[in-house]
């Protein structure tokens, strides 16, 4: 096996807490330990097309560990379709090419499903790629965890906490959106563990009459407030259904028109259900009389210092994927499981979800709790 003596390290796509403790793991061990030199390339897959760079040494990565964001930047540019100099360009060839001239023995490359998907594009074309999995969707699959969401749960579960004195005092539905365009972990979790009286995910479709019933029983019970915890990307039964019957078109389409037909309807069906959960707001007060109102979290779930979970997680990732890599590993995913660490293929990864499954424990607990989930 040939000697190790150079890796690269890049973060891509959306940041999240940890990403920092992660590099951080990466290098000490890789520099400390194996005595390898580490570059790290700036703003994700674009700084290596760019030959953007930095070499880490030791100082470079003391003091990192409890800092949120990424030292490196991000971005979410795919290899083979980059915005460079105002038009779409394959970088592909550039990125191998840097990938030479620095004499990589390895790249390691930390992200959720996009990340997986251009990892798995340069593994093709063999270049020697490990990757860890980060996102606060937690929706990687092969993995119990995924670096980032212990964080993001915690923020979201602390803003239904605040919420739930405005919403006593002024007798109002407090709807709280969260992060979470397909997958619901994270507003399951932050709506059980916040004690949301609905909890509104994607993987749920939602009748709207069922939602008011059950505020209408909380009120007769001289309850008169109520949270919802509805995910970015929860629909009505209805909207779900013209998605699903987009997405088919989009499937089954063979010509060139057939399949701008399809992308352009899936287009249409994302603008309009922009700003849902205004007009769930709105639709809720004519439905109980009660007035709504909302509170977007955005981004401030993304940020911040990471927990102490999360450090963990991305300490034992990052030193785990250096011993993998010292080991001969390639074309694999660091994937947690249990207390310990697997590698997964990561053609096993790329362009696949990890949803919440309908007869998860989570959803059992909040149906036992009383917790309306729309349905």
């Amino acid at each position: 096996m040939k000697r190790i003596k150079r890796i690269g390290i890049l973060t891509a796509g959306g940041d999240s807490p940890g990403l920092n403790a992660a590099i951080r793991a990466v290098g000490k061990a890789a520099i400390g330990m194996h005595k390898w030199e580490l570059i790290g390339f700036r703003d994700g897959y674009l700084g290596l097309a760019q030959n953007d760079f930095v070499r880490f040494d030791k100082k470079d990565l003391s003091g990192i560990l409890t800092v949120g964001g990424t030292v490196l930047g991000t971005s979410r540019d795919k290899v083979h379709r980059m915005m460079i100099d105002g038009r779409e360009r394959d970088m592909t060839k550039a990125i191998v090419r840097n990938y030479r001239i620095h004499r990589l023995d390895a790249l390691v490359c930390i992200g959720g499903g996009g990340t997986q998907k251009n990892a798995l594009r340069l593994a093709e074309l063999g270049l020697r790629i490990v990757t860890l999995p980060k996102t606060i969707d937690n929706d990687v699959p092969l993995t119990d965890a995924t670096i980032g969401f212990d964080t993001a749960l915690g923020i979201a579960t602390e803003a239904i906490d605040r919420l739930h004195s405005t919403a006593h005092s002024h007798h109002r539905i407090i709807i709280a959106e969260i992060m979470g365009h397909k997958a619901g972990w994270l507003t399951l979790g932050a709506g059980i563990a916040g004690g949301a009286d609905v909890i509104l995910i994607p993987e749920i479709p939602y009748d709207l009459e069922k939602i008011a019933a059950a505020i209408r029983r909380r009120s007769k019970l001289d309850t008169k407030f109520s949270i919802v915890a509805v995910a970015e990307g929860a629909k009505t039964q209805e909207d779900s259904a013209s998605f699903v019957a987009a997405e088919r078109r989009r499937a089954k389409a063979r010509t060139i028109e057939e399949k701008d037909f399809a992308k352009l309807r899936l287009s249409e069906l994302e603008s309009e259900h922009a700003g849902n959960t205004l007009r769930l707001a709105k639709q809720l007060e004519g439905l109980t009389g009660l007035e709504a109102r909302v509170t977007i979290l955005g981004y401030v779930q993304r940020g911040g210092t990471p927990s102490y979970n999360d450090r963990m997680l991305a300490t034992r990732l990052g030193t785990a994927c250096v011993d993998l890599i010292a080991g001969g590993a390639e074309g694999i995913m660091v994937a947690v499981r249990g207390h310990g660490v697997q590698p997964v293929p990561i053609a096993s990864v790329a362009g696949r979800l990890k949803l919440v499954p309908l007869d998860h424990p989570w959803i059992s607990s909040a149906r036992s709790v009383g917790t309306c989930l729309g349905d």
